[in-house]
């Protein structure tokens, strides 16, 4: 795996940590801005990165608790393509929540079941129900 210039991985992770403060504060506009400040630090092929997984998973979370489906939705499907995203239950969990939302509920249960046989049902207790509750209809749990 490669390794980030250690001056560029200071800075991704200052505007992560400033980030993650917004966001703990609900300000997700500005935690996306911030986070997006890191993704652009991030070299091409942007994919290849560790860093990639967590900074489009921090997006991709802050989004969807913003109500910015459609832009969560690209971040969490894009950090599934990075390392260890796929496998992610955190990532998956988002990424079907994000699907209920836009109404796309195929897929949003075939990711609901991959954060579930990640974590199990434990990955839902912090979540509205409704998503374990639309899961428990299209799976045996």
């Amino acid at each position: 795996m490669k390794e980030l210039d250690d001056k560029i991985y200071a800075k991704i992770k200052e505007y992560c940590k400033s980030g993650d403060q917004l966001a703990e504060g609900q300000n997700y506009r500005s935690a996306i801005a911030d986070y997006n400040k890191a993704w652009k630090l991030v070299p091409e092929p942007k994919n290849e990165w560790n860093a990639s997984t967590w900074i489009l998973a921090a997006i991709g979370d802050s989004s969807f608790l913003g109500g910015f489906y459609s832009s969560a939705k690209s971040a969490l499907e894009y950090a599934l393509t990075c390392p260890d995203g796929l496998g992610n239950a955190f990532i998956h969990l988002r990424l079907g929540q994000v699907l209920f939302e836009l109404n796309e509920l195929d897929k949003s249960a075939e990711e609901l079941i991959r954060a579930y046989m990640g974590d199990g049902a434990e990955i839902f207790q912090s979540e509205d129900p409704k998503y374990f509750d639309f899961l428990r209809t299209r799976a045996k749990l």
